[in-house]
């Protein structure tokens, strides 16, 4: 059986991460990339039991990112973690945060953190 990939691109988010007060009142748009590399349990996948449903990873990420949390390293895991958990036929998961706005003057940019975790 060949390995597929599924991918949620571009998930927004508005919400409270971060360390310092003015990120936990004010609040931030994050922006969130999930790809999954999974074995399918069948050779033509035309049954969604035979595959991983992207609308529950959805509920998944969507679930972590309304929990505040000081720092995006441990969202980034803890959200990976729970994919690898749920879905026994995910092989590997990479998350990446974007936080979108920097309360530092002047910066152009964005700031993002990703992790990358298998099952091996």
């Amino acid at each position: 059986m060949n390995e597929m990939r599924i991918y949620l691109n571009d998930l927004v988010f508005f919400a409270f991460h971060g360390l310092y007060e003015a990120e936990k009142k004010i609040g931030n748009t994050f922006i969130v990339d999930v790809i999954i590399d999974f074995i399918p349990n069948a050779n033509i996948v035309d049954r969604l039991e035979q595959t991983i449903d992207y609308v529950e990873v959805y509920q998944t990420v969507q679930s972590f990112m309304q929990l505040p949390t000081p720092l995006l390293e441990t969202l980034v895991s803890k959200i990976a973690d729970q994919i690898l958990q749920d879905h026994p036929i995910a092989q590997k998961v990479f998350v990446k945060i974007k936080k979108a706005k920097l309360a530092i003057p002047h910066f152009e940019g964005s700031t993002a953190v990703s992790v990358e975790r298998s099952r091996n």
